[in-house]
């Protein structure tokens, strides 16, 4: 597995009790990373150099270029330097009939890390249909909700070190987090961590998606994609967001405080016991 570093130290100059004092800090690596498909680059993301396969794979499914990991025959990673900076291709192999089909609907964004949507060729595709998730039985305890921003919290190594990445998780009632991934970008993160889980072969279904930003629409659809009825996070939604969660039968909470958090969507999957049920 090809490794790159994900973090960086630099020297600064910090005010400590009214003084100024040299000293250093740890930063995140922002790398620009291209997604290649048949030779032809269809998008280009600023992100963190890290868990490079999970986003292949999870950016190909939440995009729509597949539907299941194994339409993708190979990722090779590849590194390139422009201007004296790091560089990463990802040149991803799918299978003839995917790879005809993206041939037939070709086009190409790029999308800096606060835009998921930057490159786009039409309204419609921004308003792209989002996948129903309301026959989901998943249901949470009030107590899941706070439990998973808590973990979460306590398992982003690379947030630790720079304070300065969004995290994303998955949350299963009884067993507590089953994958993490940080990134500067928190559609990135999202990504990954939909990538994470498929090439586990994990059912969204069966857990709720936790996150460290604002609830955007993409975060929103791209929860709808790997299938989880519930999204869980610590900043506020747009009106976007609520209609589309709304429409999809999408249970979102957000705002999650210590103990204090706010639904606004399907609140009926939280219930007020400490068991919750997955079916």
């Amino acid at each position: 597995m090809t490794r790159f570093k994900t973090s960086t130290t630099v020297p600064e100059v910090a005010r400590r009790n009214g003084t100024l004092r040299e000293g250093s800090r740890a930063v995140p690596e922002e790398t620009p990373v291209a997604f290649t498909y048949g030779g032809s680059t269809h998008a280009v993301m600023m992100a963190t150099p890290g868990d490079l396969e999970d986003f292949a794979v999870g950016f190909s499914l939440t995009e729509g270029i597949i539907t299941d990991p194994g339409q993708i025959e190979a990722v090779e990673i590849v590194a390139e330097t422009v201007a004296d900076n790091l560089g990463i291709d990802l040149q991803i192999t799918l299978r003839d009939e995917e790879n005809d089909m993206l041939r037939r609907r070709r086009r190409h964004m790029a999308g800096p890390v606060g835009c998921g949507l930057c490159g786009i060729e039409s309204i419609e595709q921004a308003v792209r249909p989002t996948p129903d998730v309301s026959h989901s039985k998943l249901t949470l305890s009030q107590e899941d909700v706070v439990s998973a921003v808590a973990l979460l919290n306590g398992q982003q190594p690379l947030h630790v070190e720079t304070r300065a990445v969004h995290g994303a998780a998955f949350y299963v009632p009884g067993r507590g987090l089953i994958a993490v991934r940080e990134d500067v970008g928190r559609h990135n993160a999202l990504d990954k961590l939909v990538g994470a889980a498929a090439r586990a072969g994990f059912k969204g279904s069966e857990g709720a998606v936790v996150v460290t930003s604002r609830v955007s629409v993409e975060m929103v659809q791209k929860t709808a994609v790997v299938g989880s009825p519930v999204i869980i996070a610590i900043s506020a939604p747009t009106a976007l967001a609520i209609r589309t969660a709304e429409a999809a039968g999408m249970t979102l909470i957000a705002l999650v405080r210590g103990d204090e958090f706010e639904i606004f969507t399907h609140a009926e999957r939280i219930k007020s016991g400490a068991v919750a049920d997955v079916a």
